[in-house]
Order: structure tokens, then sequence, then C-alpha cells
């Protein structure tokens, strides 16, 4: 079994939609809509003051979905980890329409679930370099 993780960033947007917490709400309930997800209770919203910037975050019976923008730089940041496949979603185009994104990378994660004995013998321990 394997999930997916998506990392998107989006470079070159317009600001004011970065700092608006109802365009940041419709682009999740598109997301969930559209991606037939299923969050485990209410999204959670921080809009930090000085920036505008907003952080949210859902909980999903898939795993999760969050998003940080950064009107200051024009740029958003979003991930979205699924423990079952999804269809792919058109990340670019979305995020061109909706902030005039002028750049998006994204970057899409394969998370097997199950390594082989030649993974785990060659995975190197997080809190150093030693081999496990």
């Amino acid at each position: 079994m394997t999930g997916v993780e998506w990392v998107v960033e989006a470079y070159g947007c317009n600001p004011a939609p970065l700092s608006d917490l109802d365009t940041m709400r419709g682009l999740f309930a598109r997301m969930v809509r559209e991606l037939n997800l299923h969050p485990c209770g209410e999204a959670q919203w921080r809009q930090f003051p000085e920036s505008r910037g907003i952080t949210g975050l859902y909980l999903l019976s898939e795993s999760h979905l969050a998003c940080h923008t950064f009107p200051e730089y024009s740029s958003l940041c979003l991930n979205l980890f699924c423990c079952r496949p999804r269809t792919e979603w058109d990340f670019s185009g979305q995020l061109r329409q909706i902030f005039g994104a002028q750049g998006v990378n994204v970057r899409r994660l394969e998370r097997p679930y199950v390594a082989s004995a030649d993974e785990v013998a060659s995975a190197c321990v997080v809190s150093g370099s030693h081999k496990a």
C-alpha cells in the first residue's frame, strides 16, 4: 500500500487573496470536494497580524491538508498527504486562477508503507549519519 503526498509552492501571487481567510477557506472546500477528502472536524486557521499571512490545517481521515501564505513574499505553500491513492488535482491551474500565481512547483511523493529488507538495512538514522 502506498500513500501520496503533494508538496506545492506557488510564487508571484497576488498578495490580497493570500491575506483573505474566505479565499483560503474556499480553496480548502474546493480541494475537499473535488478530491473526495474527509475532514475529521473543522479546519483550524490562524492569521498573523503583522504580515496578514494565514496558516490553515485540516485533519483528514486520509491524513492532512495544510497551507501557509506569505503575502509579504507573494507566495503560498500547500501540503496534502493522503494515505490512499487519489486522482491528480490541477494544483498549478487552480493556484494560477485563484491567486494569480506566476509559477507553481508541484512535487508528488509516493509514500510506501512497507519497505523491503534492503531498504530497511540501508536507511539512515535521522538523528545522525549512522546507518541502521
